[in-house]
C-alpha cells in the first residue's frame, strides 16, 4: 500500500502538499512495520473473526508478553521541522506543538485520507470496531511508552486537545483504548481549504478592508497590534472602530474574523469560543469583536463569556470596540486602549460610496462613480450616525430598492434605508411618527423659521464642527443637538419638530410622559435613562412634548419630595449634556423651565400666536385644495376677526369639512362659522355675536 493523493485545485501550495505527503508516508512505513510484527507473532493471522473473541492461546501470549515500554523499531527518526511559511509550520507555531505532537496528529489524520488505514488500525487494535487509532496505538507507532510522559500529550491542557486539533472519543474506555480523530475542519485546512468552520456559520464573517478609515488612527492601531498588543480596546467615537480594526489587521497581514456579538451571546458559549479560537490559529487571523455594548457585559453570564473568550484567544490579536469603557474584571490581561475618532464628512462619503459599489457589484449598476459620492447623496447621509454594519445594510437596502424600479440610487432611497436600520427598542418607549409634512405646511414668522433651519444645519454638520474642528468643550459633553420650542398651545411646535425630522430624513419619536414619570423614587430617572440610551442608538429626533412636566425648576428643599424632585432635575441636566442625539423640548410656558437648562440648549425657537396675515395663510392651507368651496367663503374675514392659533384653525377646518360633507354642498361660511363657535366653546371663550358680524346667524342655517 502506498499513500498517493493528488492535490485538488483548492489545495494548499505545492510545498505544503509535498511535505504533508512525505510525512504521511513515513507514518505509513511505521504502520507497515507494526503490521508485519503483529502477523509474525500471530499463529492464525487469517482468522476472519479476529477482534471479536479471545482464545486461551491468545491469553497466554498476553500474559507472557513483557510490559509495554514502547517500540524501538517504531522510532520516527529525525523529526524534520516543517518548511518555513507552510501550513504545518503555522499549525506548530499557532498551537505551540512539539515535534511529537505533529507526529501524533499525522497518525490520527491517515484514515481520513485513505480508507485502507481504517482496516489496518482495526487489525492493530485487535478490535474490528476501532477503525481509528487509539491513544495506545498512536504512542506505540511513535515509539513512546503508554506508561510514560507521552500519555500526557492527550490531557485536557495539552496543545493538541486544548487547541481542538484532536478529539478523544469514547471517554468511558481506559485512556490507552480511547480513540483519536481529527475534526473535519482541521483535515480540510491541512489539505488547503480556506472556508470558515461550519460551526461558525452565522457567527463569524471575514472582514474586508475598505474605505473611510482615519489614516492616523489606523497607523497607531497597526503599530499597537504589531508590537505585541494582543488585546486592544477601541473606544468608538463615531462608528469607525469596526472598519478601523479590520484595516489594522489587514495592514499587518492578518485576516480579520468579525464576530456577531448577538449571535455569540445566543449560542452555547464553550463550543463557539473553542471553534473561534481554533479557526484563528489555523488561519493566522485576528478577531474583531463589537460593539461591546451589544454583548451586555454588565450581566454576569455575559462577563464570563467575554472573560472566557479573552482567555481562549490569548496571544491572538483581539480587537474589541464599543462606546463602553473597559472593565478590568472582563479579562486577566488589561487591554491597550485607543480612541477611534469620528469620521470627517469626506471619509463618511467615501465609506458610503464604497458600500454602494459593493452592494451593486460595480459602479455601472446604479452606484456613484468610483471613489466619489454625489453631492445630493452626501448631503442626504450627512446627519446620520451609523456604524460599519449599518452602512453596509442600508446601502444594500437602497440599491435593491432602486434596482427594483430600474433607476439609480436616490437620496430618498438612502434616507428610507437608514430609517430601516432603527431598532424597535425606542419604539417601545416612545411613539414613533414617520414625518408626512414639509416646510410648505408651516406658517411661521421669519425669526422662528430661521431658528428651525439653524437646528437642521446643526444636526447636519455637527460631525464636522464638533468632531473634525474640535469645537466641543470637555467635561464629557456629548455631540447632541438640543432645541426648545416655546409658545402657546396650537402654535405649531409639534408640527415643526416633525418638519425638522423630515428635512433630516429621520423619524420622530414622541416621548409619552405617562410612561416616564413614576411615583417611586428613582424610577423616573431609570425610565429616562432607558429612553436616552435607546435614542442614542437610532437616527431619529426625540420630542419631549410638554417638557416642563419633567424639566421644571428646582425648588428650595423643604421635605423629601422637594429633594427627590431636585434630584430628577439634576439628573436631566447632566444627561442632556452628555446626550449624542437630536432632541426637541416643547413647552407652553418657557418660564417654567429651570434656567440651567437654557444654557444647555443649542436652539430656542419662540412660537407666537399668528397675526392676521399668517392666520389667513393657515385657513387656506388647512382647508386644502381638494375640498369644494362655496362662493361666499370669506377667509380674510375669518383671519381678521378670529384670533386663533394654528391648531385651533386646523380643528375648525376639519369640523367644517364634516358639516359640508353631511350637507353634500360646497363648504361655505355657514359651516365655517358653526365650527368656529364650537371651537370657542371648547376653549372656554365667550361667543359674542358682534364678533361674527354679518355671519352671526349663519351657523343656525347649517
Amino acid at each position: 500500500m502506498t499513500l498517493d493523493l493528488e492535490p485538488t485545485a483548492t489545495s494548499a501550495p505545492a510545498v505544503d502538499v509535498a511535505d504533508l505527503w512525505e510525512r504521511l508516508r513515513r507514518v505509513e512505513q511505521r504502520i507497515r512495520a507494526a503490521v508485519r510484527e503483529r502477523r509474525a507473532d500471530d499463529p492464525d493471522p487469517d482468522d476472519p473473526y479476529r477482534g471479536q473473541y479471545l482464545t486461551p492461546e491468545a491469553v497466554e501470549r498476553i500474559l507472557a508478553a513483557p510490559a509495554a515500554v514502547g517500540r524501538a523499531d517504531a522510532d520516527p527518526g529525525e523529526l524534520v521541522p516543517p518548511p518555513p511559511g507552510s501550513r504545518l509550520e503555522r499549525l506548530v507555531d499557532g498551537f505551540g506543538l512539539l515535534p511529537v505532537d505533529l507526529e501524533l496528529l499525522l497518525v490520527a489524520l491517515a484514515p481520513d485520507l485513505d480508507t485502507r488505514f481504517e482496516r489496518l488500525y482495526g487489525y492493530l487494535n485487535d478490535d474490528l470496531t476501532l477503525r481509528r487509532p487509539t491513544i495506545g496505538l498512536a504512542l506505540d507507532l511513535c515509539g513512546l511508552p503508554g506508561a510514560g510522559a507521552g500519555r500526557f500529550r492527550f490531557s485536557a491542557q495539552a496543545p493538541l486537545i486544548a487547541g481542538g486539533l484532536l478529539e478523544v472519543t469514547e471517554p468511558e474506555r481506559p485512556l490507552l483504548s480511547r480513540g483519536l480523530r481529527l475534526p473535519d475542519r482541521v483535515t480540510a485546512h491541512l489539505l488547503g481549504a480556506d472556508e470558515l468552520d461550519g460551526a461558525l456559520s452565522g457567527l463569524v464573517r471575514i472582514g474586508r478592508a475598505g474605505a473611510g478609515v482615519p489614516p492616523e488612527a489606523a497607523r497607531r492601531l497597526r503599530a499597537a497590534v504589531a508590537n505585541g498588543g494582543a488585546l486592544v480596546h477601541l473606544l468608538d467615537r463615531g462608528g469607525s472602530a469596526g472598519r478601523l480594526a479590520v484595516d489594522a489587521l489587514a495592514g499587518i497581514g492578518r485576516q480579520a474574523l468579525v464576530v456577531d456579538v448577538a449571535a455569540l451571546a445566543a449560542r452555547p458559549p464553550d463550543a463557539a469560543v473553542r471553534a473561534l479560537a481554533r479557526e484563528t490559529r489555523l488561519t493566522g487571523s485576528g478577531v474583531v469583536l463589537g460593539p461591546l455594548e451589544r454583548l451586555e457585559p454588565e450581566r454576569p453570564e455575559q462577563a464570563r463569556l467575554l472573560r472566557e473568550l479573552c482567555t481562549e484567544l490569548a496571544g491572538v490579536p483581539l480587537l474589541v470596540h464599543g462606546t463602553r469603557a473597559w472593565d478590568p474584571v472582563w479579562a486577566r490581561e488589561s487591554p491597550v486602549v485607543l480612541v477611534a475618532p469620528p469620521l470627517d464628512p469626506g471619509q463618511r462619503a467615501e465609506r458610503w460610496a464604497h458600500a454602494l459599489r459593493t452592494a451593486t457589484g460595480g459602479p455601472d449598476e446604479g452606484a456613484p462613480d468610483e471613489g466619489a459620492l454625489s453631492h445630493d447623496l452626501a448631503e442626504a447621509v450627512a446627519p446620520y450616525q451609523l456604524d460599519e454594519d449599518q452602512v453596509t445594510r442600508a446601502a444594500g437596502v437602497a440599491t435593491r430598492t432602486a434596482a427594483a424600479e430600474h433607476r439609480p440610487v436616490t437620496a430618498d432611497d438612502l434616507r428610507a434605508a437608514v430609517r430601516a436600520q432603527n431598532g424597535a427598542g425606542l419604539a417601545r418607549l416612545a411613539r414613533r411618527i414617520e414625518p408626512a409634512v414639509g416646510w410648505d405646511d408651516l406658517v411661521l414668522p421669519e425669526p422662528t423659521a430661521r431658528q428651525l433651519h439653524e437646528l437642521v444645519l446643526r444636526a447636519r454638520h455637527r460631525d464636522q464642527v464638533l468632531g473634525q474642528w474640535r469645537m466641543r468643550p470637555g467635561g464629557g459633553r456629548g455631540r447632541g443637538v438640543i432645541a426648545l420650542f416655546a409658545g402657546e398651545s396650537g402654535t405649531g411646535k409639534t408640527m415643526s419638530a416633525e418638519v425638522v425630522a423630515a428635512e433630516l430624513g429621520m423619524e420622530l419619536y414622541v416621548v409619552d410622559l405617562s410612561t416616564v414619570v413614576d411615583k417611586y423614587i428613582g424610577e423616573t430617572e431609570k425610565n429616562l435613562e432607558r429612553i436616552f440610551t435607546e435614542a442614542s442608538q437610532v437616527n431619529g429626533v426625540l420630542l419631549f412634548d410638554e417638557a416642563d412636566a419633567i424639566f421644571g425648576k428646582r425648588s428650595q428643599v423643604k421635605d423629601a419630595h422637594d429633594r427627590h424632585a431636585n434630584v430628577e432635575s439634576a439628573y436631566l441636566l447632566q444627561r442632556m449634556e452628555s446626550f449624542d442625539g437630536i432632541a426637541v423640548l416643547t413647552t407652553n410656558l418657557r418660564a417654567n423651565l429651570d434656567e440651567a437648562f437654557t444654557r444647555r440648549l443649542d436652539v430656542i425657537a419662540e412660537f407666537p400666536v399668528p397675526d392676521e396675515e399668517q392666520r389667513h395663510a393657515l385657513w387656506d392651507r388647512c382647508l386644502g385644495p381638494r375640498i369644494p368651496r362655496d362662493e361666499d367663503l370669506d377667509l380674510a374675514f375669518c383671519a381678521r376677526h378670529f384670533e386663533l392659533a394654528g391648531g385651533s384653525i386646523r380643528a375648525c377646518a376639519v369640523t367644517a369639512a364634516y358639516l359640508a360633507a353631511e350637507t353634500g354642498r360646497p363648504l361655505g361660511m355657514a359651516q365655517l362659522v358653526s365650527a368656529i363657535k364650537q371651537e370657542y366653546r371648547k376653549l372656554g371663550r365667550l361667543v359674542l355675536e358682534s364678533e361674527f358680524g354679518p355671519w352671526s346667524s349663519a351657523a343656525g342655517r347649517v
